[in-house]
């Protein structure tokens, strides 16, 4: 069973610290201002009529591969998650293969023009494919217990879903759990500083390519005071 326990003033030391290193990492040229990577789109994102259903979750969750879903069950448009920062494409996984596991993967190797366009324009550089499931994934059941408990990264978050399905979830304004199913086809990403989680669903196999402007940064912040 998990359940989340917010301690705020934890929380709120946590996120200055989070500023703070993110300030450093600007002045030392590592990272520049979101307004100065912003990019300009070419390969425009997919209409509402596109996005992953979304709902709102149930506090107390016994099954994290279960939906969760509340009673009655509370929707979240894609209006909403476009407010947080999210933004989905609609990929053609079908027509294109990828490898099983690749770390590195060369991005230029895509065959797709929209993967292709997407990547030139917002400046994926590196890729690497990996495939959550015992078989293909070292450290797995120590990798996904990290994968659900509750963090930010100090980068964007770009994930496509060449196979399988999983569940993304992030906090929403007012601080709740907002259940995203996404599945072979799903291009998603999560802008930096939102707290998320993620596990497989009850399938429970996914390939996916993740994506980097320049190298990879697999820094993440647990959130404090959290109980599962």
């Amino acid at each position: 069973m998990f359940k989340s326990t917010i301690c705020r003033h934890t929380v709120t030391r946590h996120l200055k610290q989070y500023a703070v290193t993110n300030r450093i990492r600007t002045m030392s040229g590592v990272l520049t201002s979101p307004t100065a990577i912003k990019p300009k789109l070419g390969a425009k994102e997919s209409p509402d009529s596109e996005w992953p259903e979304a709902w709102l979750m149930t506090n107390i969750v016994e099954d994290k591969k279960a939906e969760n879903r509340m009673t009655p069950n509370v929707p979240v448009e894609a209006a909403e998650l476009r407010e947080l920062g999210l933004s989905y494409w609609k990929m053609d996984a079908e027509n294109y293969t990828y490898p099983i596991q690749s770390v590195p993967w060369n991005p230029n190797d895509s065959m797709d023009p929209k993967l292709i366009q997407i990547r030139n324009d917002r400046g994926y550089s590196y890729a690497d494919i990996i495939t959550i499931h015992p078989d293909h994934l070292t450290g797995y059941e120590e990798k996904t217990h990290a994968f659900f408990k509750e963090h930010i990264h100090d980068a964007e978050e770009i994930r496509y879903v060449v196979d399988g399905s999983g569940y993304f979830d992030v906090r929403d304004k007012e601080d709740r759990w907002v259940r995203i199913p996404f599945k072979k086809g799903d291009l998603m990403t999560l802008p930096e500083g939102i707290y998320h989680r993620f596990t497989k669903d009850s399938i429970d196999t996914i390939h996916l390519m993740r994506l980097f402007i320049g190298s990879p940064i697999w820094t993440s912040f647990n959130r404090p005071c959290e109980e599962h």
